[in-house]
């Protein structure tokens, strides 16, 4: 049985505790809060609820979950394509559509199903069984360089020069019109936004900082190709931070815009980002290593269009 506490801040009060709940903890669905509160698992200021309570600031929720169960997560043989590997660490050029790791409604095809069959046990465990390996993320329809750890050791290492943003990351981007500025910083915090909280935004009330670089790589008509470097890594940073100064990502269809070019538009699978450099200190050699991943056709493609609108 795992407890989880919560003591509700002004961003929530007047809202219905399972709606809330759910928002607050994004593994669990409004009906299972529901199903928690139900059976009295869940109380208020250490009171028996309703699924219709409405909050008030400074209430304290207290939330007993069952253990549940972790299913198997399935060894598949799909094929990586590896940038580097040894026995510590290993780098791949993930592809569109592919997912990271296992979630509820999504448990095979993965980047994770993929690393159990190459790695065999060799992954670190630190993030769970659902997330073996797994140190960071990048989103499903943005390709790239990703970081997997054979073992806690090195998980421990990336995960510190994470937190510390000593890592070198920088993602190639089309955004919609021309910047004006050859470079910029985008410094704004992101966390969720009050207006749906599925979405990201910049949130200068609750929002983590988050700085993002970037640079003007070749400008067109209606587009224009940056290049991004991460001193943070927030959910969907590139995506929200260059929303916010109104240049959407190209095919960005939670934050961004559509486009009304039809040679465009057939070659969208969402955003248009790719991770082409990832640079660290080696956990166990302590040397710096960077490797760099070629833009996909599909970008490629993309950059001729838009040079010829």
């Amino acid at each position: 049985m795992k407890k989880i506490f919560f003591e509700i801040s002004e961003d929530y009060m007047d809202e219905r505790i399972d709606k809330c709940l759910s928002l607050l903890n994004e593994q669990f669905t409004r009906s299972y809060i529901q199903k928690l509160i139900k059976s009295n698992m869940i109380l208020v200021n250490d009171h028996i609820v309703k699924p219709s309570y409405t909050l008030r600031e400074g209430d304290r929720v207290l939330l007993e979950v069952p253990d549940q169960v972790v299913p198997d997560i399935l060894a598949q043989d799909i094929p990586l394509k590896i940038v580097y590997e040894d026995e510590d660490v290993i780098l791949v050029d993930k592809p569109k559509q592919m997912v990271v790791h296992p979630a509820p409604g999504h448990m095979t095809d993965t980047l994770v199903n993929a690393l159990m069959f190459h790695c065999k046990d060799q992954l670190s465990g630190i993030n769970g069984v659902l997330r073996p390996g797994i140190v960071h993320r990048i989103d499903r329809n943005t390709t790239g360089i990703l970081i997997a750890c054979k073992n806690d050791f090195a998980h421990q290492s990336i995960a510190k020069q994470l937190k510390e943003h000593s890592i070198n990351r920088k993602y190639m981007a089309i955004v919609h019109g021309s910047l004006k500025e050859d470079e910029g910083t985008i410094n704004a915090p992101i966390g969720r936004s009050v207006k749906d909280r599925k979405k990201m935004a910049v949130n200068y009330t609750n929002g983590k900082s988050a700085i993002t670089h970037y640079r003007v790589i070749e400008r067109f008509k209606n587009f224009t190709w940056i290049e991004c470097k991460l001193e943070t890594g927030r959910t969907h940073q590139i995506r929200v931070h260059m929303a916010s100064i109104g240049h959407p990502l190209l095919g960005d269809d939670t934050y961004g815009t559509n486009t009304t070019i039809n040679e465009i538009k057939k070659l969208l699978e969402g955003q248009t980002l790719h991770a082409y450099l990832l640079g660290f200190i080696h956990p166990r050699t302590n040397q710096y290593m960077e490797f760099s991943s070629p833009l996909p056709s599909y970008f490629e493609n993309l950059l001729d269009i838009c040079r010829k609108k």
